[in-house]
């Protein structure tokens, strides 16, 4: 009986030391690795995913045709399987209607659908484009746009959304919202930039200053 308590004893302190000899080694894991590890995980994420880049928001006079751009990425080949489909929410509404897929080098066009003879491919799948085009643009049309693309075994995280805008003709915006915002971020970063340049003259001149006047100080002593 003894004996066999004894063993016990013993087997229970192996495994402690056990254990607090991973803690230890998992301790002084050198952070490089875990910071490897980090980005393998985001990488194994992120090649599941199909990225979709649409403009946000656009403008088009009326009973013009107009080529709503779609481009997409994927880490997989692509093959027959891909398809694009795209659908509208008009203006005000909280319903979209699916009017327009493209799959296997075929388009199809919804039914019952406001530009049904209207709208045409306009893409490349091969070179990662599921761009479409529609002519004669109507006030009826204003309303968001969205583009979805899907390439197995990978699948679209968030599809893309034009917001679109028909105006009377010769009444588009001066400068595009997208132009505005990128002129004001450029404008920012250069004046922080040129900020912190004059910061940096100004202080290593103010160093200088110091270790001249120290210089002149240990002379004269």
């Amino acid at each position: 009986m003894g004996a066999r308590g004894g063993g016990s004893r013993k087997m229970a302190a192996a495994g402690g030391i056990a254990g607090r000899s991973a803690t230890v080694v998992a301790a002084r894991l050198p952070l490089s690795a875990c910071l490897l590890a980090a980005a393998a995980s985001l990488a194994a994420v992120k090649v599941s995913a199909v990225e979709v880049t649409t403009p946000e928001e656009m403008f088009v006079e009326n009973e013009t045709d107009v080529k709503l751009p779609c481009t997409f990425t994927s880490v997989e080949v692509i093959s027959s399987a891909a398809s694009v489909s795209w659908s509208f929410q008009p203006e005000g509404a909280a319903t979209r209607i699916s009017f327009f897929y493209y799959s296997n080098g075929k388009p199809y066009t919804g039914k019952d659908i406001p530009f049904k003879d209207r709208v045409t491919w306009a893409g490349d799948l091969n070179k990662k484009d599921a761009s479409i085009s529609i002519s004669n643009m109507q006030f009826q049309d204003n309303g968001t746009y969205i583009c979805d693309v899907k390439n197995p075994p990978d699948i679209v995280v968030k599809p893309g959304e034009i917001r679109l805008r028909v105006v009377e003709k010769d009444s588009l915006p001066a400068f595009p919202i997208a132009m505005v915002a990128g002129i004001v971020i450029g404008t920012v970063t250069g004046l922080t930039l040129l900020i912190s340049i004059v910061v940096c003259l100004v202080m290593r001149k103010n160093n200088s200053k110091k270790r001249y006047s120290g210089a002149q100080s240990f002379t004269r002593s």
